[in-house]
């Protein structure tokens, strides 16, 4: 399997669009099978904008399926137990829920994105290379225009590029919308080691969820999300205005927070808004459409509070490109491959749309029980639903996607 030109057209059997999590899992899956992709990037490098990111079992079992699971492992703390922590009760109500026999770790995206390239064959990824536009050739091959005039024929488009998903587009997905709450996240570098227990520490209360969890001896990975008011949303780009928005609503919480946002560089902040797809819309629209698909955030954008969109993603590479094995390894002719391939996307879809909108549906619903402000939601929450969303997350982590 491999590309070659045809006039100024280069063809490829399969293009990935997006070199994020799902981009990269789904290339190596293919890889692994023996089948070859082109993933094409649009930035230079590449992008480890986020910091790090809960590892929860379910990601585990997809690492493991493309064989870099143990490599990961070794670099990151495995968690011993979530802390859950109401910051504004004049007694604060605590519950602590072991993570025993569980594999939890929060992984930094760089490590996880430089492991999947560097298992991938050279020249496997292109940067610079953005999409701006997609059409159809007569031969059941999409057409990839890219904006450095380059033109691509492919047997198969995945399209694992984001929020802003063109490929989504092209599908007739609808763009993701704004949940009404942002995330500022940040990294803290401690030279010489922090010496933090490995626990997932979280903070509820006022309309506002922060936490931090270690990934290893000197770094540890932080969140803050709120719901902001206007003139806070112009924020985005100013970290140190960022950096002094967290302060100020923290006061209230452990020193142990605070030492943590007080150790992180401008350089290691960053914000946005949480954007999320409207569940019903996988029901109905079309996660596959002949040989295009999308994965990862272009399919299932969701807010972060039960951790699990990398994961996701993951299980997404995964499953696809089994799927996708499946139709592309089987000798026949080239009509009949096409319509392989156009059944083996269909068979993704179908996998993938239930488990998408129940991680999205849970994750939006948990995001307004823990950030309501409510007297009788806070009540609740904080006497009883505490170690009830620990558990959950614990619950929606009991998945395996399955070997390749």
């Amino acid at each position: 399997m491999s590309s070659h030109s045809v006039g100024m057209e280069i063809v490829e059997d399969v293009v990935i669009v997006g070199a994020g999590i799902a981009g990269l899992t789904t290339a190596l899956g293919l890889h692994r099978l023996g089948i070859r992709s082109l993933v094409l990037e649009s930035s230079e490098r590449l992008r480890i904008t986020g910091f790090a990111f809960t590892t929860w079992e379910n990601a585990w079992k997809a690492l493991d399926a493309i064989g870099i699971g143990e490599s990961l492992r070794r670099q990151h703390y495995l968690m011993s137990s979530i802390v859950v922590a109401s910051t504004f009760l004049e007694k604060p109500a605590v519950s602590e829920m072991s993570f025993k026999g569980h594999d939890i770790r929060c992984v930094q995206r760089r490590s996880l994105l430089e492991t999947l390239a560097k298992e991938l064959p050279n020249g496997t990824i292109r940067f610079s290379s953005k999409v701006v536009s997609i059409d159809e050739s007569d031969d059941h091959f999409k057409r990839l225009h890219l904006a450095d005039g380059t033109i691509l024929k492919t047997k198969v488009l995945i399209g694992c590029d984001g929020v802003n998903s063109a490929v989504a587009k092209w599908l007739g997905l609808q763009n993701p919308v704004f949940s009404g709450r942002s995330a500022i996240r940040g990294n803290a570098h401690f030279k010489g080691g922090h010496g933090f227990e490995p626990k997932y520490r979280q903070f509820v209360g006022k309309g506002v969820r922060s936490g931090f969890l270690p990934c290893d001896d000197e770094n540890v990975y932080w969140f803050f999300t709120w719901t902001p008011a206007t003139k806070e949303e112009e924020m985005e780009d100013k970290p140190l205005k960022l950096k002094q928005l967290v302060t100020s609503k923290l006061k209230d919480t452990s020193d142990e927070m605070k030492s943590v946002i007080e150790k992180t560089l401008l350089d290691d902040i960053i914000s946005s808004p949480l954007r999320y797809r409207k569940p019903w819309e996988l029901l109905w629209g079309n996660i596959s459409k002949g040989n295009v698909c999308v994965a990862g955030d272009a399919l299932h954008p969701m807010t972060p509070d039960i951790g699990q969109g990398g994961c996701l993603a993951m299980e997404d590479g995964v499953v696809l490109a089994r799927c996708l094995g499946e139709a592309l390894l089987k000798p026949g002719v080239e009509d009949e491959e096409y319509e392989r391939i156009e059944m083996g996307l269909k068979k993704y879809g179908q996998e993938r749309k239930w488990r998408s909108f129940d991680l999205i549906t849970t994750a939006f619903m948990v995001g307004f029980i823990q950030q309501n402000d409510g007297k009788v939601m806070s009540y609740l929450r904080d006497n009883f639903m505490l170690r009830f969303l620990s558990g959950l997350l614990l619950r929606k982590a009991g998945f395996d996607c399955g070997k390749l």
